[in-house]
């Protein structure tokens, strides 16, 4: 049964460290993390209750409830709106007469000129789902000889899962990884992500599912990038939110002088110009 509402507050539960959130340590328990009695009692509920929320049968806890077990998890702020997030999508999931759709791909002219300013620097626009819809000619040099920009159209989210590649070129991909699945939280509407999480369930298996089930709020810290051209390059990422588009715009710059060099070698090397794709 479950719900995406009980499988974070669950995956949360089993993650924490009893003296994290000042409970005492009972010594080996046969299951992870904090009891449910623990969490049920600091949050003012009962055990029958949080048992029901968890298990997805209980599908609309008050914003009380949930502010509650928040408290009661000791969650950060960006897993707080998560948890809201999903108490909001959980209690109104999508109904069976809804066709999934993907999200628009129409980049406005207005974020275009944004990008074409921004030349010759590395930035991309995005939806939620990973679609590359616009990017300048710094970012096809970064990922230039990576498979990346490949596919037709090209899509971040299902390179990182499916595409041996892209394990070499992210140096951390398991936090990219992360990254991914969780936005595929953040899409519109549960219809948006759908057809996209129905394709990659049997090709990427448990490096997938396993991270859409945990509801891991990413910290998105430096990004590593291993080219194959050969430098590795250290990059922080500037997420500007289109929130009229559903679309964000992410601007890369070095953190270092090496990474700083390397990037204008490769750009040297490339050329190009800005690319709309969709």
């Amino acid at each position: 049964m479950g719900s995406p509402l009980g499988d974070f507050l669950r995956a949360k539960r089993d993650s924490i460290q009893p003296g994290s959130i000042g409970l005492p340590d009972r010594g080996r328990r046969r299951a992870p993390g904090v009891r449910r009695l623990d969490v049920a009692e600091r949050a003012g509920i009962s055990v029958e209750y949080l048992t029901r929320i968890e298990q997805g049968r209980d599908r609309r806890p008050s914003p009380a409830v949930t502010k509650a077990l928040a408290d009661a998890l000791g969650l950060d702020a960006p897993e707080r709106n998560h948890l809201s997030y999903l108490a909001k999508i959980t209690g109104g999931e999508c109904s069976a007469h809804i066709q999934p759709v993907p999200p628009g791909r129409t980049v406005r002219s207005s974020v275009l000129e944004t990008l074409r300013l921004l030349e010759p620097g590395i930035a991309v626009v995005t939806n939620r789902l990973g679609d590359v819809l616009a990017h300048t000619s710094g970012y096809a040099s970064i990922t230039s000889g990576t498979g990346l920009l490949d596919a037709d159209p090209p899509n971040l989210t299902r390179y990182v899962f499916t595409d041996p590649r892209a394990r070499t070129f992210f140096i951390d991909w398991a936090d990219v990884a992360d990254e991914q699945a969780f936005d595929l939280w953040l899409v519109p509407s549960i219809e948006n992500s759908e057809w996209l999480t129905a394709e990659l369930t049997p090709v990427a298996g448990p490096d997938f599912t396993q991270r859409l089930k945990r509801h891991v709020v990413p910290p998105r810290g430096v990004l590593r990038l291993r080219h194959p051209a050969g430098p590795e390059l250290h990059l922080h990422r500037e997420t500007l939110e289109l929130p009229a588009d559903d679309q964000q715009l992410v601007v890369f710059h070095p953190t270092d002088d090496r990474t700083a060099h390397a990037v204008t070698q490769l750009g040297r090397e490339r050329g190009g110009r800005l690319r709309s794709i969709s």
